[in-house]
């Protein structure tokens, strides 16, 4: 009877962390995980994810290769530049990390890049710890499960980690709390307001009446029906009742802003000011200031991006971030207009500067220069000859 080999099932290691084996087993900390599809659905976290991940898609890549611009430019050909960023960058601050799988031709030059969604990856660790491979799941039945992927192949961008760098960890997991509280207030306030609208009132049986709880309910639909009769009427009641609307009481609307707090929560968790979502933010920062302070909270996540793709790429990649504030380009133009005034730079180094930038076309005519004007002066022999013959007149 021959005996057959079985296969190694696993290239690698497994780099799972075992507190989240741990929490899964444990139903005493089921809320621990967001899913990203459930978070989606809080306004707030859709704002601010809409929002850091199209700024980030706006920033533009500068690479001093050709080959890798033009990669970076047009990654992909199932979708445009724009929204293939923004679907990596809003994976990235959603899960913690983004997969991109690189297919290049023989001459190992890359052709595409197509997104993968963290359910589809499996990263592994190398049995010597020389590096890390990854399982992908592609839709493509044509292509299926490949396994053993080279990291050189993957683009894996990943932020927080606890094991190194290998993996990145969610900023929803900090959320967990949050937003179970959030889901319990608004559930809270929507019981509220849903007994403030069945119950429009009081009506009252004075005078010492006795009544069932039968008697009372029969009387309370009676009372109803007579107000829905009476077409906006008055309603006429004998002295034996006494009817007080209710009103929405102080404290009724303060369980409509009691959840406003996790606003602030969210954006703390991805370092950015509530005034990202409508929020109040600092009263005492001017707008240059929340612009610094935004555009420096935007660089802690675009410095993840360019240490992976400086890693896999060549070509000293950067991140330009200045389209994201200031899109028209006006303030870059007076800074360079303050620099030109104060002798900083020439008035052809601004030209340059603003050719460069494109706020100036590259064609663009040479100024005019302007035209001297000629001031005749009278000279002075005429003058002595004005004189003497003023003279040999007398």
């Amino acid at each position: 009877m021959p005996i057959f080999k079985m296969p190694k099932t696993s290239p690698g290691l497994s780099i799972a962390d075992d507190e989240d084996i741990l929490h899964f087993l444990n139903p005493d900390n089921k809320n621990r995980y967001v899913n990203a599809r459930t978070a989606l659905k809080n306004s707030d976290i859709y704002s601010l994810i809409y929002q850091l991940s199209a700024d980030m898609a706006d920033a533009k890549f500068v690479a001093e290769s050709s080959r890798t611009q033009g990669i970076l430019d047009n990654p992909t050909l199932t979708s445009n530049v724009h929204a293939f960023w923004q679907s990596m960058f809003a994976q990235l601050l959603l899960g913690g990390e983004a997969y991109a799988y690189r297919w290049r031709n023989d001459n190992g030059t890359d052709t595409q890049w197509e997104y993968l969604r963290p359910s589809q990856v499996t990263p592994f660790l190398l049995e010597d710890g020389s590096g890390l491979v990854y399982n992908v799941t592609f839709d493509e039945p044509e292509v299926g499960v490949v396994q053993a992927i080279p990291q050189s192949n993957m683009i894996h961008i990943r932020l927080l980690s606890q094991n190194g760098g290998k993996t990145g960890i969610s900023p929803l997991a900090s959320l967990a709390d949050e937003l179970a509280i959030r889901d319990s207030s608004n559930r809270l306030t929507l019981a509220a307001l849903g007994r403030s609208i069945m119950a429009p009132g009081i009506l009252s049986v004075t005078k010492g009446g006795l009544l069932s709880g039968k008697m009372k309910a029969q009387r309370s639909k009676e009372f109803m029906k007579q107000m829905n009769n009476s077409d906006n009427g008055p309603i006429v009641l004998d002295d034996l009742e006494k009817y007080e609307p209710l009103e929405i009481q102080g404290n009724v609307a303060q369980l409509l802003n009691q959840a406003s707090w996790t606003g602030a929560q969210i954006a703390k968790v991805y370092g950015v000011s509530d005034s990202v979502i409508n929020g109040q933010g600092d009263q005492q920062s001017s707008i240059d200031m929340m612009n610094a302070n935004y555009l420096q909270s935007l660089s802690r996540f675009t410095n993840s991006v360019i240490a992976e793709l400086n890693n896999k790429l060549a070509g000293q990649i950067k991140m330009d971030l200045r389209p994201v504030i200031d899109p028209t380009g006006d303030a870059y133009v007076n800074n360079i207009s303050s620099l030109q005034k104060n002798g900083t730079i020439g008035a052809n180094q601004a030209t340059w500067l603003l050719q460069q930038a494109g706020y100036l076309p590259n064609d663009m005519p040479d100024k005019e220069q302007p035209q001297a004007q000629v001031q005749v002066v009278p000279s002075n022999d005429a003058t002595k000859g004005g004189v003497n013959d003023d003279e040999d007149s007398n």
